[in-house]
């Protein structure tokens, strides 16, 4: 590893040589940090001594990444909203095509696209974690109702 990256991944002091007409000055540049491998998240620790703003800062980072967690049912709504689009704009002339580009059965992607249907308001219920009872399973097996408000009372209740 060279020398000049050893500090992004330690959290070592970076020094460099700088030329310049009065000779070599070195100038360093120190930023508190560490940087913490877990699985395939990466997270910044910042130091003890840090002011109050920075914690709080983090805490409200939590609770976004905690409500808008990859779930199943949050990636089956991304894709049905991607095979929609691509109907839309005539990328894939059906529903077939979909299947074979993505190598899965014709079903699964019928079921996956009843989900474009569902109320905006529900959407955003799952997307922020209000609606904790509705999961992909319970929205693929059960008939929804026509009309979102009566989607919004049988959803989020």
């Amino acid at each position: 590893m060279a020398t000049k990256h050893t500090g992004k991944i330690t959290g070592d002091p970076i020094t460099y040589k700088i030329p310049s007409p009065a000779g070599a000055t070195q100038l360093e540049t120190y930023i508190p940090w560490k940087l913490v491998k877990r699985t395939v998240r990466r997270k910044v620790i910042t130091p003890i001594d840090s002011p109050n703003a920075f914690e709080a800062e983090a805490e409200y980072e939590m609770k976004n990444r905690t409500a808008a967690q990859n779930t199943p049912l949050l990636r089956a709504l991304g894709l049905a909203h991607h095979w929609q689009q691509l109907l839309d704009v005539g990328k894939v002339g059906s529903v077939g095509d979909i299947a074979v580009l993505e190598g899965v059965n014709v079903t699964h992607v019928r079921r996956l696209l009843r989900l474009v249907l569902l109320a905006p308001n529900v959407i955003e219920a799952i997307l922020s974690g209000k609606a904790k009872t509705v999961n992909l399973e319970s929205l693929l097996r059960q008939s929804l109702p026509i009309y979102w408000q009566a989607q919004t009372d049988a959803l989020c209740h």
